[in-house]
């Protein structure tokens, strides 16, 4: 039997030995009566796998839909965001640590019903709701039912993930998303088995099925760690795999790493570690990368691969000059720019906005 507060799932079976295997990622976790995935928001309860976070979150805040970061999808346009607790990777560098690694109930204090959640997005003047902070691959049933509730309301909805899902409960996911920035952490086994505690294949795995199987519009970030993901080999690899098995028209954000949770002991990203990862990417024909923590003009402003004028100028998150007719073209030369662009930009700018939510979940 169910305990009140937890919500059914579908993705899991029962194992011979009496446990319970969630099938919703790789880590594949079998647990007996009352234990939780490494996830923790996903739990074994009454002989089955439950959600233990549905309807409940760490806090809701508007905030500028390049902090994603998206630069092709709305730009300028308010998201309101929100996340649960919990993560089904173990990254050693995480930077909101004190959200995905919560084991306490009291990180879950404000809640909100998807059709409340999509009522305060129209209220706020939100054209998207975001799924951050922590994994949503992890809250997958909510996360889906906040996307289908604000698509009856005209909102749109955005997964900001490490993409680290099991195929078939990630064609269910992505199939309610309309964009998602995928955090390409590195592009080693070595790097995601020691640092991550996860693996690398199925994350290249969920980013071919986005870009080739879905309408879902696609971004990239890879944080940039000294000395462990930041090699010239290394992002070489990386970006020639991006062009040749996504395709050149997938951005890519490169962003300084500052020393956090239990990776105090190296020193933040220098500004022209990123300038150097974003020209190879370019070198290897990425036609969009971008540098994210940082102060750097160019590596922010977006421009037209055909004739280098810039589309978007920006100066942090606020849009400073719009070259895009209403077509997403170049208004120099024509050339379409890939996104979702709408007629002008928005004018949300730099705010970020926390939010008090009306109505309980």
């Amino acid at each position: 039997m169910v305990a009140e507060g937890s919500y059914p799932t579908t993705w899991w079976h029962r194992l011979d030995d009496g446990r319970v295997r969630c099938d919703v990622c790789p880590r594949a976790c079998a647990l007996r009566e009352g234990q939780r995935g490494l996830c923790f928001v996903r739990k074994c309860e009454g002989d089955e796998i439950v959600l233990t976070t549905y309807g409940r979150s760490s806090g809701f805040c508007v905030d500028p839909i390049e902090k994603k970061p998206l630069h092709h999808f709305l730009p300028g346009t308010p998201v309101l965001s929100f996340g649960t607790a919990g993560c089904n990777l173990a990254c050693r560098f995480c930077q909101n640590w004190d959200i995905s690694k919560s084991r306490d109930v009291d990180t879950l204090a404000d809640a909100a019903s998807p059709e409340a959640l999509a009522d305060a997005a129209v209220r706020l003047g939100c054209r998207s709701v975001a799924f951050t902070y922590n994994d949503p691959v992890i809250f997958l049933e909510y996360a889906i039912d906040v996307a289908d509730a604000c698509r009856e309301r005209g909102i749109k909805a955005v997964a900001v993930t490490a993409g680290y899902v099991d195929p078939e409960p990630g064609r269910e996911f992505f199939a309610h998303m309309d964009a998602a920035n995928v955090d390409l952490k590195a592009f080693s086994e070595g790097f995601y088995h020691e640092v991550c505690a996860g693996h690398l294949t199925p994350v290249l795995r969920t980013l071919e099925h986005i870009a080739h199987e879905t309408g879902v519009w696609l971004e990239l970030t890879t944080l940039v760690i000294p000395g462990l993901n930041d090699s010239d080999t290394e992002l070489g690899e990386l970006t020639k795999w991006v062009v040749g098995h996504l395709g050149a028209d997938v951005p890519m954000h490169f962003t300084a790493f500052h020393p956090d949770w239990k990776m105090r002991d190296r020193l933040p990203t220098p500004p022209e570690s990123l300038r150097h990862a974003r020209q190879i990417a370019m070198e290897n024909g990425v036609r969009y990368a971008y540098t994210g923590n940082v102060v750097d003009p160019d590596g922010r402003s977006t421009r037209c691969h055909g004739c280098d004028a810039v589309l978007v100028d920006r100066d942090g998150y606020e849009i400073t000059s719009w070259g895009l007719d209403l077509g997403g073209r170049c208004r120099a030369c024509g050339e379409h720019c890939p996104g979702v662009f709408e007629a002008a930009p928005g004018t949300w700018g730099n705010r970020r906005r926390p939010v008090i939510m009306e109505g309980a979940a």
